[in-house]
C-alpha cells in the first residue's frame, strides 16, 4: 500500500514516515511539507533516521493524493480541512490524527468522507480508545450524582486545549448520559463561578515539561470518586495506531470512521 505523509518534517510526521517505512505492506509513497518549508528538498526517510529513500520532500499535496492509496495528516485544522478535499478529489484515503477540530471542521470532513475513506481520531492509541469505550459506559451506569471531569497533561509545545482526546473522552461522556456536549460543556473556571451546575463535564488542561499525554476521566459522587487514566510513554503508539487505521481503509467504503471502526469495537 502506497502510503503519504503530510507534515512530513514535523516530530509526529517524522515518527509516522519511519513507521511507514517498518511496516510490512506499507511502501513510502513520498511526503510534503507547506511551501516555503526549511526542509523542501530534503529526503524524506532520512529526515525521520532512516536511510536516504531518494525521495524528496514536496510541497504539493495535490500531487502526493494523486500518488498515493493513502495518505496520514497530523498537520492542524486548516490543512486538514484542504487535505480532506483532496481526498475527495482524488479518492485517495485519509487518516487523520489532527487535533483541535472544530465543528466546522468535523462537517467538512464529513463532506469529504462522502467521496473517500477517512478515519478521524484525536488519539489512535488502542488503550485511549478502550478509555473512550469505558468513559461512555461508566457514564451511562452512574447518572447524573456523580460529577464528571476530565483532566489532561501534555507537553510545553502543545498548542491546543484541551486537547483532542480529552474532548472525545467528554463527548463520550455525554453520549453515555445522552445529554448534549457542548451544552454541558465546562471548559475553564475563573474566580466566583458558583456551585457546579449540575450534569456539566468539566475540562482541566495542564501543560509542561515533555509529558507525551495523561488523561484521567473522573467521577465524582456521593462518597466515593472512580477515577479512570491512561497514561502514554512513548510517542510511536500514535504512528503504529495511524498506519494500522491506514491498511485497513485499503479497499474500504468511502464514509466517516474512527478507531473505534478499525478496532472492531463499534
Amino acid at each position: 500500500m502506497k502510503i503519504g505523509v503530510v507534515g512530513c518534517a514535523g516530530r509526529m510526521g517524522r515518527m509516522l514516515v519511519a513507521t511507514v517505512l517498518e511496516t510490512e505492506g506499507a511502501e513510502l509513497a513520498g511526503g510534503t511539507e507547506a511551501p516555503g518549508s526549511p526542509f523542501a528538498g530534503a529526503d524524506v526517510a532520512q529526515l525521520a533516521g532512516a536511510e536516504p529513500a531518494g525521495i524528496a520532500v514536496g510541497d504539493d499535496a495535490a500531487a502526493l493524493f494523486e500518488a498515493a492509496d493513502a495518505v496520514i495528516d497530523f498537520t492542524i485544522p486548516a490543512a486538514t480541512v484542504a487535505h480532506a478535499a483532496l481526498a475527495k478529489a482524488s479518492g485517495t484515503a485519509l487518516v487523520v490524527g489532527t487535533t483541535g477540530l472544530g465543528e466546522a471542521e468535523m462537517a467538512e470532513l464529513a463532506a469529504a468522507a462522502e467521496g473517500a475513506a477517512i478515519v478521524h481520531a484525536g488519539n489512535m492509541s488502542l488503550g485511549i480508545n478502550l478509555l473512550v469505550g469505558l468513559t461512555e459506559q461508566v457514564a451511562g451506569a452512574l447518572g447524573p450524582d456523580y460529577d464528571i471531569e476530565v483532566v489532561e497533561m501534555h507537553h510545553r509545545h502543545k498548542i491546543d486545549a484541551p486537547s483532542g482526546t480529552a474532548l472525545m473522552l467528554g463527548r463520550a461522556a455525554a453520549a453515555g448520559r445522552g445529554i448534549d456536549h457542548g451544552d454541558n460543556a465546562v471548559m475553564s473556571r475563573e474566580g466566583e463561578t458558583g456551585a457546579r451546575p449540575r450534569g456539566a463535564i468539566g475540562y482541566a488542561a495542564l501543560r509542561g515539561g515533555d509529558v507525551i499525554g495523561d488523561h484521567s476521566v473522573i467521577f465524582a459522587g456521593p462518597g466515593e470518586r472512580i477515577e479512570i487514566v491512561h497514561k502514554a510513554g512513548d510517542r510511536s503508539l500514535f504512528a503504529r495506531g495511524a498506519l494500522t487505521a491506514t491498511l485497513w481503509t485499503e479497499g474500504r467504503a468511502p464514509g466517516l470512521y474512527t478507531m473505534r471502526d478499525v478496532l472492531g469495537m463499534s
